[in-house]
């Protein structure tokens, strides 16, 4: 399989770097230094493509590859304005059974026990992720990166798996508010988002944020006849029901997740087996959680500016 990875970044790199563990042969395309015109020449000669790009540049580059029959995987998310996700749908509609939206998270093993679970009583759910910004990588700069931007940046877009795994475990959601905390040297980028979901007698919030000092992600789901607290970050998952806590073995190693999505992706593009996992992130039933991140982007209300120095 020839596949080209357009975006030279942190995760267009390690794509590469996996494609390439999995036996594919990859090329590179820094979309920095060759722009689209060098992104669309790349195309020519390859079978697969990733769209690890900025997520406000990549309409043309699915188009090109769509019109090409090239299966793509695209960086999540998908979109962050409604009308360009109904675009990119209608666009990518000929690729979209063999294409991927890069939700690796639901390659998780606590994210598939989660959802292999009966969860027909759950009547509420909280999930949340966060971590000091500044602190991610050695050598990086927020302020330089694509997150800083007003269109297509902020933690709500940066931080959307959370979205994605409501979307999995409660079809139907709907957005009934967005709260963001702001920054005024970043104006209309969020740095702290709580969604607060409903549909099918479930109600629910998402919360992300790029600045509490230490990494947290924790799910949190009640239900009548059992309770699910999942600590992903500590990797520790607690259910507890009328007998008492059963706590789960469900150990990551997290490269493992891009690996087997893109394993699963090498498989739909060459039509070969895929790995049977019932949340595969194929493109086509991507679409209803790629809308609920762009309803939630355009629904956000600014309450506040946080005042944390972010260089």
């Amino acid at each position: 399989m020839r596949a080209v990875v357009i975006g030279a970044g942190s995760i267009g790199r390690r794509h590469h770097d996996n494609l390439r563990a999995l036996g594919a042969a990859s090329r590179l395309v820094s979309w920095r230094e060759d722009g689209l015109h060098g992104a669309l020449a790349a195309l020519d000669g390859a079978e697969a493509v990733v769209v690890a790009t900025a997520t406000d540049v990549r309409l043309p580059l699915i188009e090109a590859a769509a019109e090409r029959g090239l299966p793509l995987y695209i960086e999540k998310p998908l979109a962050f304005r409604p009308d360009e996700v109904e675009a990119i749908a209608e666009l990518a509609a000929p690729v979209a059974q063999r294409s991927v939206l890069g939700y690796m998270m639901r390659y998780h093993p606590a994210v598939r026990a989660l959802a292999a679970s009966d969860l027909s009583d759950t009547f509420q759910f909280a999930l949340t992720i966060g971590h000091d910004v500044t602190q991610w990588r050695q050598d990086w700069r927020f302020s330089e990166s694509y997150a800083a931007r007003a269109d297509g940046g902020g933690v709500l877009l940066d931080l959307c798996h959370e979205l994605d795994l409501a979307a999995c475990l409660f079809p139907g959601l709907a957005v009934t508010r967005v709260e963001s905390h702001g920054h005024a040297g970043f104006p209309g980028v969020d740095f702290a988002s709580r969604i607060s979901l409903r549909g099918n007698g479930v109600t629910g919030d998402v919360s992300m944020d790029y600045l509490t000092p230490r990494l947290h992600r924790r799910a949190a789901l009640r239900g009548h006849e059992r309770m699910h607290d999942f600590d992903f970050a500590a990797q520790t998952y607690r259910v507890t029901d009328a007998t008492g806590p059963l706590d789960l073995n469900l150990p990551l190693e997290r490269n493992a997740m891009f690996l087997d999505a893109m394993r699963d992706f090498l498989a739909l593009a060459s039509g070969a087996q895929t790995s049977g996992n019932p949340l595969m992130p194929r493109l086509d039933l991507c679409l209803p959680s790629a809308r609920l991140v762009a309803q939630a982007w355009a629904a956000r209300e600014f309450i506040g500016d946080i005042t944390k120095e972010i260089p």
